[in-house]
């Protein structure tokens, strides 16, 4: 979850708050301190017959309205105490579960008298700031919002700015220049780079409200971290052994992380890892997070998957992923029992973030199938599930998506409305059971825009996980499409769960082969920011599950049967598939080791001679990433 701190220096505001999003989790851990600039130029004319600090008044106000109800939230200001003076800067409201009246009582007690001290509050404001508990990856923002440049020599704002976002994991600076130009915005441009944040134009009192509102609210609905904590070693020697479950680490640019494990001959291991930057953060189109497995004794390549942004709008989530599927014949070093590195390493450009990202990483085991057990043929075709399936009709019902993997919202099959920020990531579950497949539209809103927005472009993507987090995409699907405030649709789906998928090459087909809860993120471009009027984006996702489940993943299973009035799994009860969303993700997949017997892995293989299909080629695989 995120904290953060809001800068304010700006005019009248007839834009009405969003409505509140939900209660602010317990463990969110994160919290929101509003900088107020009350310095001189705050008591100018905003060309609407108000001041700026009418208007900064009323946007804070719309800021409180629409945060979570008892999200940490304070209030500093500076310039407000004399004519004159580097050093005035205060907090006014502490820190605390939001009190809306309470913060609305102290803005309306501020009058612009003095100068400018950016850097200083910078400095005091992250200070500000609870320390996350337990030492959590937890995000921490400041919004800066400021009509002029720094007034004092000392501390430079843009130099304090990278200071703070280098000191540790999860502080983001956002700034939004109130009818600023030349030095002024650049240096507020600066200190948002520099900041691991967003840089947001308000030429007018409707636009500080609309920006106030995005950076603040993006703020609250920060990613759920979740996993116990581990410190992956910068070289082989020494890397840590994890266990099936789930971890936390960090990592920064062009460092690589390494982690050991022991693997038995027979099941399958997976290993997902999220790299999660501030939403938004500076970062280039082929900025990239690579995974690898290795089979340690030898020092074979079993698998390998690059991820990368392409786009350089903003950050985003990104999940890279890698498997040891054993083969049919056991030939392989990879095949063996015995130890494996994992290794995570991220590569930036210059003028990327530079700060710390969290790490979530999760290890996931699958036996192999009970002894007898021929699995069905792989199923490499979208069939009815293609870019052409008939997807549900009718009046969408209201749903609010997730902030990651651990918090996605379910969904059954039907017709679901949202609404998404600019740089922001929802996420949602779909429950999918072998023979099924996902299948989904995403339609972004008509939405009105910006006067004077010259031929500014943005982006809507998707991406599809897997019960345990691997990435599905490409085949008959591209996962994204350009958004300018028009209505755009982008499509995605999946191939039919089966067993025999794994030994596919296809990247869309190999990771669909467990049955479960599978994931749905969508994105939206930052730069929806510089042309929607309103602070969200609607939108509308059409969702099916193609297919009867069938009640195993063997060769002639028959379809599930379900007694009559027994409602099925998913949100409103569309949904045909059983779902589980523990640890690695789905069925089949374990945060506990698991391991078949030798007697069922010689029927596996024997099952495999007739219906295993194409078998993949190599290891290495490189994708990009919506």
């Amino acid at each position: 979850m995120a904290g953060a701190l809001l800068v304010l220096s700006a005019g009248a505001l007839p834009v009405t708050a969003a409505p509140a999003v939900t209660d602010a989790p317990d463990d969110a851990g994160g919290s929101l301190v509003m900088v107020l600039d009350s310095s001189g130029s705050m008591g100018d004319d905003d060309g609407t017959g108000s001041t700026r600090m009418e208007s900064a008044r009323r946007a804070v106000g719309a800021v409180v309205d629409a945060l979570p109800d008892g999200y940490p939230t304070g209030l500093r200001v500076y310039g407000a105490d004399r004519s004159r003076g580097c050093g005035d800067t205060r907090l006014v409201r502490p820190v605390r579960p939001l009190d809306r009246a309470a913060v609305k009582s102290a803005v309306a007690g501020v009058r612009p008298t003095g100068d400018t001290p950016i850097g200083l509050s910078l400095r005091k404001a992250a200070e500000d700031l609870p320390a996350p508990r337990d030492g959590a990856a937890r995000t921490r923002t400041i919004v800066l919002v400021s009509d002029g440049e720094d007034t004092c020599t000392a501390p430079p704002p843009c130099e304090v700015a990278a200071q703070l976002a280098g000191q540790g994991v999860g502080l983001r600076i956002d700034t939004v220049g109130f009818q600023v130009k030349g030095a002024a915005r650049e240096q507020l441009e600066c200190v948002a780079e520099a900041g691991n944040g967003r840089y947001y134009d308000a030429p007018d009192a409707d636009a500080l409200a609309r920006q106030l509102q995005r950076s603040a609210q993006l703020s609250a609905a920060g990613y759920r971290l979740k996993g116990d904590p581990v410190e992956g070693s910068a070289r082989a020697d020494g890397a840590p052994a994890l266990g099936p479950g789930q971890y936390l680490d960090t990592i920064g640019p062009g460092e690589k992380r390494y982690y050991s494990v022991s693997l038995d001959a027979v099941s399958t291991a997976g290993f997902s890892v999220t790299a999660v930057p501030q939403p938004g953060a500076a970062v280039d189109a082929f900025d990239t997070l690579r995974t690898a497995l290795t089979h340690a004794p030898s020092g074979s390549l079993c698998d390998t998957d690059t991820r990368y942004f392409g786009q350089a709008e903003g950050a985003s989530p990104l999940t890279s992923a890698v498997a040891r599927i054993p083969s049919g014949d056991g030939s392989r070093a990879c095949d063996e029992a015995g130890g494996y590195r994992l290794v995570v390493e991220r590569q930036s450009k210059k003028g990327s973030d530079g700060s710390r990202w969290p790490l979530e990483l999760v290890y996931g085991l699958e036996e192999p199938p009970a002894d007898g057990v021929t699995p069905a043929e792989s199923r490499p075709e979208y069939g009815t599930g293609g870019k052409r399936a008939v997807l549900p009709t009718g009046d969408p019902r209201d749903v609010r998506g997730g902030t990651g993997f651990n918090d996605a919202e379910e969904l059954g099959a039907g017709v679901w409305r949202d609404r998404i920020l600019p740089a922001q990531t929802l996420w949602y579950k779909v429950a999918a059971g072998w023979g099924q497949q996902v299948r989904y539209d995403v339609e972004f809103a008509n939405e009105p825009t910006v006067d004077g927005v010259p031929s500014t472009y943005s982006y809507g993507a998707t991406r599809l996980y897997t019960p345990a987090r691997f990435p599905v995409g490409g085949g008959e699907f591209t996962g994204r499409t350009s958004y300018t405030g028009r209505p755009a649709t982008v499509r995605m789906g999946s191939v039919p769960v089966a067993w025999t998928n794994r030994y596919e090459s296809a990247a869309w087909v190999r990771p669909v082969h467990s049955g479960g809860d599978f994931y749905l993120a969508v994105t939206l471009g930052a730069k929806v920011a510089e042309i929607a009027e309103n602070p969200r984006i609607g939108m509308v996702l059409r969702v099916a599950v193609v297919g009867d489940e069938l009640a195993g993943p063997q060769h002639g299973a028959p379809a599930v049967t379900r007694p009559p009035g027994e409602r099925k799994p998913g949100k409103g009860g569309d949904s045909v598939a059983a779902a589980d969303s523990g640890g690695a993700g789905g069925a089949g997949w374990t945060g506990i080791a698991t391991a078949g017997a030798a007697g069922a892995l010689v029927a596996l293989i024997a099952g495999l001679v007739v219906v295993r299909g194409r078998r993949r080629s190599g290891g290495r695989t490189t994708r990009g990433s919506a």
